[in-house]
């Protein structure tokens, strides 16, 4: 379409405010509005003395952004717009609506893997809308109703060019002149789609995130010669203030686990984020989800003021919509399982199918109605309708087609055709205007507006703010490298110039590496969760993705500079390492290029992957397989040929041979192992003695370290600056691939859902048939049959009746937030009676959902005027509104799970089941009771948090947060009538609002009224039609209530709730002085007297939970399992990597002789092994964490079960599995490695099972301690290396020295001997013939002679002992020789090691729990009583 593009603001009175993020346009002449001569919907104040400044005090947005419009059009700059048209739209899903959930049964089935490359020749294809014909012109709003399921998401994706997850859209899309491609391809950041969900980085605090929006989408061209800066900064101004933000500006935006801002707020930075990108055509998919309606209205009446103003084009969809946010839209589009029921007039929808033959029900909304029509439960025939009437989705849709409303329709598409999509002069204004605002020096095709450069710049700027907010992980990092340091440097502190050494020597610089690269891995996890957020930003045209992955890598390149020069400074100088600068600076230079390529190696791979669980375990196998090919663990000239070429594309081998060489070049070290030596050999000359050392030379006591690093690797120094050149170019291919890779899996990632069922589920066939929509996983199959079997409704028998009343008194909930403190509820007092239905409302941020361990709560809580008892939790039910639930669990576990473990042991099975299938059907869950719970819709995921409280019979209260939030408003009517019943028969109900139609509010009996600041603004009976709350506010100074208003949206509008608004009146000091506070203050002693004539509520759990321990972890442990079973990826990862990592480890070494190289090599076969926990550990880490999480949230504070009951039965889920993949590990790696057949048994003993005790068990402890996975891989990368250090590998124990100890605590120690021990032990060596030393006897002694006193105590054999010269000795005859001499292993240990590991397996065990408690679970912090202690002295 033509005509120029957004542009900017202007200098305002006061304070510069330049709103033209909103895109600045005016009405042109070919795209004349229908409401341009339509007054705007919310009153205007032209002429009036509201500020244009942007602060604390009033703010008219309308006035702001006509201001700037007016001072674009005294510059030259041009205004562009863009309108849409479609015409025969169909767009098709791929993948049945409904299928069974994958297990690792199904994965590894051989038929089902036939069907699946069946599948891939033929996918199956389902249709999710078809037959749509429309127009949305600049400056209309178009509103877009259906139930869940019906295709409103793929409607809004479709329309904003979001195509990528669908197979197929066919039909006429233009926007204006230009087709899909080439606004995908040149103007993306025009057409946005704002989703559902509200996914931020955590540690960015509002304003960064605002900021940084808004700055990758400024143009080039601004008013009054603005700054990109000053631009910015007041957009971010007048976003903040638009939508109520300004008092959150520095918090942090947070996610489950990093306090951050309110879901309201949160949901507010992404509609405000979505504004700052400016786009001209934007879809915005339930984007008042979680707001209260005087929120949403605001949120209505900014999309209504910038759509009129700047000329954009808007389509929205909305769940539950009011009448007053319903006006503001000139068009509504109707949407009846996939088809088209109505297109056109907002204003004449309603009468539209009243004319068809539809009744509205009384005071039921416009918006409400039209949905309730698509409803074959929810809608009502008019009465005297004698003709027939559309019944099913094809009769609305044909209906409407031949009716006027229908031509009318294809006339406007016809119109639009004829003057917008051929119009070649505006397709050239609007590639002039785009041009303009792009930066300078920019490709004029690309559709971002900020140059590389610019989008570099900003990116790196935001990664720093995101490493600012999570300052703890980034201290912990640093102090890891620095407290390694200094351990490894101790334990080879000044090491000596002597040929004993330079085992050790070679294992520092090995390690030094090493490390690195194990820290590095802990990476991958987080670069999973921002995928995401990088896709919807590159969608938005905010910056390509391959920033991002620059950004992170050239910010990380300082930070792991500086602190490598503080790892490798405090190593270098207290190992006593080669003291010159020159050394010093090639060795720093070395570890740092090899991490900064191992970094990006291992974020290519996460770039590789769709899912960590794959990545990680490719991490670890790539780890392996470049550790063991450094040369190090087997020299290059002992490789087998067939895997030698490892070599060439392993970079640590080249980092390695780098510091290596580097070191020894300059070493020239005292034999320490002259042969022969000792008593009987004191005048003997060097001419009759040989040094053992590799590279000793004849009548020579110094081994020069040159030579011995050339013979024993094969490594020279004059290949230092090549290798550093090689790992520079490894480094800059890695990142360019991971560049690559991020710009084509984050663009190309698209997720498609589907509802899936429980494998032999007979619902999943019969549902088979039905469509849904993609994006909502909605409900499956005919609706009206579904309706039928999912009638809300309580059975005869459920019997909630109670007589005890719940009530607090003077409520006082403080927090700690940035700079002080924040108090959310503030003497808040009332209760909540058996058999009423009790609203908690207040505009968001009101604190009307407050159950936490922060802060301080004060006040007064009872039960009958008693304190509450001791089982008050266990007594009520809590459905949250998160919907915190197991994802792999099907409805039915998850409602038989609760039922299990919080009804009393002593009641049967059968009842409890026969309670769950009451629970499912009074919910309407009986066509989705073995759906799985993390494929449903919102809907249906809100029915399941229902009925797993009512699973729990609660006695006394049932509590609901946002029960009706993202539904739709037949769902929501459905949800509140079923609490409707259930209070009617005898429960007693409190539960917030948010959005409530007139009609939904009228079904509540009570309301406790709450303002920002947790203020109590009305608490009493709402009356028939709300007359009673109306007539409170009426009689106390406020506007009358009009007769069709609806009188929740008008409280909130009265006490000055929503994100601008105000109020004269302070309704806080109105209800405290009112006579209706001091009837309640009365009511509650009425209450408290009557209820303490009768005897407390009796605790009727006397232990603290329902049932016993051990039931608890038998239930668990069936969760746990199930949930493994059915997430193939993550066992699939696992089995592969012990399989492919025993192969690799057992090729590597393959068939090892019975000589001195070979023995080593069985030695690092066994200690390369003892790597593979890295990456095994790290897989575990996250499902424990993740089950932690769901107990933290949900089932902690319902009291379901015992933590100690969780951390049991974690455990046992997970050893199974461990031990199989170490089972599969030790068949693979055993008999490939050469190790005998007769020593298997024990082997397997200590490899095959104890070996996955110990590191489940180590790996659990570790995740206990730890907030969430990648604080649990630092550590326990951290924790690991200590392990792999002191075992007496890499450092033989007797040059440990002081840390001797720690060989002692380190349990691989007996790990390793106990393997190598038993494997090796009474065998003997025969040395090749490069092994063998050669010295010269004494004239007139034989070889036998000469040395005979010498191998008496020292060991080894002589090939042949007659012989007068040229004797070849070898200095080992047997395997306990060697290992004992070398490495302190003796075979005689092996049962005390299996003794000692199991332990060592103990103590993990109890880590687990103990960790648990002093981390998650002891209230309070540890710390606090030392601090005390402290300030007093």
């Amino acid at each position: 379409m033509g005509t120029s593009e957004p542009t900017s603001p202007s200098p305002i009175e006061g304070r510069d405010v330049h709103f033209t993020g909103l895109n600045n346009v005016q009405p042109e002449p070919g795209h004349s509005s229908p409401v341009q001569a339509r007054s705007l919907r919310r009153a205007s104040t032209h002429d009036s003395d509201v500020t244009l400044t942007v602060g604390e005090g009033p703010f008219d947005f309308e006035k702001v952004l006509r201001h700037v419009i007016k001072k674009r059009e005294e510059t030259d700059i041009k205004a562009r717009s863009l309108g849409v048209m479609f015409d025969d739209l169909k767009v098709q899903g791929l993948g049945a609506s409904v299928s069974y959930q994958p297990t690792l049964g199904s994965v590894l089935n051989p038929m089902n893997l036939v069907h699946s490359l069946q599948q891939l020749r033929h996918p199956p294809v389902r249709e999710i809308i078809d037959g749509f014909h429309g127009v949305v012109q600049p400056g209309e709003m178009l509103l877009v109703l259906g139930r869940p399921g019906s295709g409103c998401s793929t409607l809004l994706k479709t329309l904003a060019n979001q195509r990528d997850e669908y197979y197929a859209v066919e039909g006429e899309v233009r926007y204006d002149a230009f087709s899909p491609e080439d606004i995908k391809r040149y103007y993306r950041g025009d057409v946005q789609y704002c989703p559902e969900d509200d996914i931020h980085f955590p540690t960015l605090t509002v304003e960064e995130t605002l900021y940084f929006a808004s700055k990758t989408r400024t143009p080039r061209t601004r008013l009054g010669n603005m700054s990109r800066k000053e631009y910015t900064q007041h957009f971010v101004d007048v976003l903040l203030t638009v939508f109520g933000l300004r008092h959150t500006r520095k918090t942090l935006v947070g996610d489950a686990s990093i306090r951050g801002v309110s879901g309201g707020e949160k949901k507010r930075v992404s509609i405000a984020e979505a504004l700052a990108a400016r786009s001209l055509l934007c879809a915005w998919d339930n984007s008042t989800r979680g707001l209260d309606s005087s929120t949403a209205l605001e949120f209505g009446r900014a999309l209504r003021i910038a759509t009129d103003v700047a000329h954009l084009t808007t389509v929205v969809s909305i769940y539950q919509a009011g009448e007053s946010l319903y006006h503001l839209f000139d068009k509504v589009c109707v949407i009846h399982e996939g088809k088209m029921a109505y297109f056109g007039p907002a204003s004449q929808a309603r009468q539209y199918f009243i004319d068809m033959g539809y009744e509205p029900a009384n005071r039921q909304t416009t918006a409400d109605f039209l949905v309730a029509v698509t409803d074959p439960m929810g809608r009502a025939i008019r009465s005297g309708v004698t003709s027939a009437i559309p019944q099913t989705a094809s009769d609305f849709a044909a209906y409407f087609q031949s009716s006027s409303f229908g031509q009318e329709n294809a006339r406007q598409v016809a119109e639009y055709r004829s003057r917008f999509v051929q119009s070649s002069e505006r397709a050239e204004a609007y590639r002039f205007s785009a041009r303009a605002e792009r930066a300078q020096h920019m490709q004029k095709t690309s559709p971002y507006t900020i140059s590389i450069p610019m989008q570099t710049r900003a990116v790196m700027l935001r990664r720093v703010q995101i490493l600012k907010g999570n300052m703890g992980a980034q201290v912990i990092q640093m102090a890891s490298f620095i407290i390694k340091a200094i351990i490894i440097g101790t334990v080879f502190l000044k090491i000596p110039d002597s040929t004993s050494a330079y085992f050790s020597r070679g294992g520092i610089l090995f390690f030094a590496m090493l490390f690195a690269a194990i820290n590095s891995l802990s990476e991958i996890p987080a670069l999973f969760t921002q995928r995401p957020i990088v896709l919807r930003h590159y969608k938005a045209a905010m910056y390509h993705p391959y920033i991002e992955a620059l950004a992170l890598t050239l910010v990380d390149i300082p930070i792991t500079f500086i602190t490598l020069l503080l790892f490798c400074m405090i190593l270098y100088l207290l190992v006593g390492l080669q003291q010159s600068a020159g050394q010093f600076f090639t060795f720093f230079v070395f570890v740092f290029a090899m991490t900064v390529t191992m970094k990006s190696c291992f974020r290519m791979l996460a770039a590789a992957f769709k899912d960590p669980a794959p990545a990680q375990a490719v991490a670890g196998l790539f780890l392996m397989g470049t550790t063991l090919y450094t040369g190090y663990t087997i020299p290059r000239p002992n490789m087998i040929g067939a895997l030698r070429w490892i070599t060439y594309i392993d970079p640590l081998r080249f980092g390695y041979e780098g510091i290596l060489t580097n070191e020894f070049r300059t070493v020239d070290g005292t034999c320490a192992t002259l042969v022969p030596q000792g008593p009987g050999y004191e005048g003997i000359s060097l001419a009759n003695q040989v040094c053992t050392t590799v590279g000793s030379l004849p009548g020579q006591a110094l081994v020069n370290g040159a030579r011995y690093v050339a013979l024993s690797y094969g490594y020279y120094s004059s290949n230092i600056w090549r290798n550093f050149g090689i790992i520079c170019a490894f480094a800059v291919g890695f990142i360019i691939i991971l560049l690559f890779l991020t710009e084509v899996n984050t663009s190309s990632a698209a997720a498609t859902t589907a509802t899936l069922f429980k494998r032999g589920s007979r619902t999943a066939l019969e549902s088979s048939a039905g469509g849904n929509d993609e994006e909502k996983v909605a409900t499956t199959g005919d609706s009206e049959k579904i309706v039928e079997e999912d009638q809300d409704q309580v059975p005869a028998g459920s019997d909630f009746s109670m007589t005890d009343v719940f009530s607090w008194l003077g409520i006082q909930y403080t927090v700690p937030v940035q700079g002080g403190q924040r108090k959310l509820l503030d003497n808040v007092s009332g209760y909540v009676a058996p058999g009423r239905l009790t609203a908690l409302m207040g505009e968001s941020g009101a604190g009307k959902a407050q159950r936490t361990t922060v802060g301080v709560v004060q006040g007064d809580r009872f039960v009958n005027g008693h304190g509450l008892p001791a089982d008050f939790q266990a007594q009520t039910g809590y459905c949250q509104q998160m919907d915190t639930h197991l994802e792999t669990s099907t409805v039915r576990e998850a409602l038989l799970f609760s039922a299990n473990l919080r009804q009393p042991q002593n009641v049967s099975r059968s009842e409890k089941e026969s309670w769950v299938e009451e629970c499912l059907k009074m919910c309407g869950l009986v066509g989705h009771a073995d759906a799985v719970v993390g494929t449903l819709s919102v809907e249906y995921r809100k029915r399941t948090t229902i009925a797993v409280e009512l699973a729990a019979k609660p006695k006394l209260l049932l509590f609901l947060d946002e029960p009706t939030s993202g539904l739709d408003s037949q769902s929501a009517w459905a949800i509140v009538m079923f609490l409707r019943k259930l209070a009617d028969n005898g429960q007693a109900i409190l539960c917030t609002i948010h959005q409530p139609s007139a009609e939904l509010f009228q079904v509540f009996d009570r309301l406790l009224l709450l303002r920002k600041g947790g203020q109590t603004v009305y608490f009493g009976d709402l009356g028939k039609n709300s007359s009673t709350l109306i007539k409170y506010f009426q009689d106390h100074g406020a506007r009358h209530c009009a007769p069709d208003e609806n009188p929740a949206e008008y409280m909130l509008d009265v006490i000055g709730a929503g994100a601008t608004a105000t109020s004269e009146l302070d309704w806080y000091n109105v209800w405290k002085q009112s006579k209706e506070a001091e009837d309640l203050g009365k009511e509650l002693d009425a209450i408290h007297d009557e209820g303490r004539k009768r005897p407390p509520v009796q605790t009727t759990l006397h232990t603290e939970f329902s049932t016993s321990w051990t039931h608890q972890v038998a239930q668990l442990t069936k969760r746990d399992m199930q949930a493994h079973w059915r997430s193939p990826t993550y066992l699939l990862a696992k089995t592969i990597l012990n399989v492919v990592g025993g192969l690799f480890i057992g090729f590597t070494f393959f068939k090892s002789k019975d000589t001195l190289q070979g023995t080593q090599d069985k030695l690092f076969a066994v200690y390369m092994s003892t790597v593979m926990p890295v990456a095994l550990s790290q897989q575990l880490q996250v499902p424990f964490i993740h089950m932690r999480s769901i107990y933290e949230v949900r089932e902690r504070p319902s009291r379901m079960y015992s933590w100690t009951a969780l951390l049991t039965s974690q455990l046992l889920a997970e050893l199974p599995w461990n031990i199989l993949g170490s089972t599969l590990f030790f068949l693979c790696w055993y008999w490939t490695v050469g190790f005998p057949n007769d020593r298997a048994g024990y082997t397997y003993l200590m490899l095959g099972v104890v070996f996955p005790l110990y590191y489940t068990t180590i790996g659990q402890a570790v995740a206990a301690m730890s907030a969430n996975p990648q604080i649990a891989a630092v550590i326990f990368g951290f924790l690991f290396s200590f392990v792999l250090i002191f075992n007496g590998v890499l450092q033989p124990y007797d040059q440990l020295g002081w840390w001797q100890w720690m060989y002692r605590l380190s349990p691989f120690t007996y790990f390793i001997e106990g393997l190598l021990g038993q494997a090796l032990g009474k065998t003997l060596i025969s040395c090749s013939d490069v092994e063998y030393v050669t010295l010269t006897p004494p004239s007139g002694l034989t070889c036998g002679e000469y040395m005979q006193p010498f191998i008496s105590y020292a060991g080894g054999y002589l090939a042949d002992p007659s012989a007068t010269s040229g004797c070849q000795f070898c200095s080992s005859r047997t395997a306990d020789q060697l290992l004992g001499g070398f490495f302190n292993i003796q075979y005689a240990h092996r049962w005390r090691n299996f003794g000692l590991l199991i332990v060592y397996i103990a103590f993990n065990t109890a880590a687990i729990y103990f960790f648990t408690y002093m981390f998650r679970i002891r209230s309070g912090d540890p710390l606090a009583a030392l601090r005390r202690r402290l300030s007093k002295d």
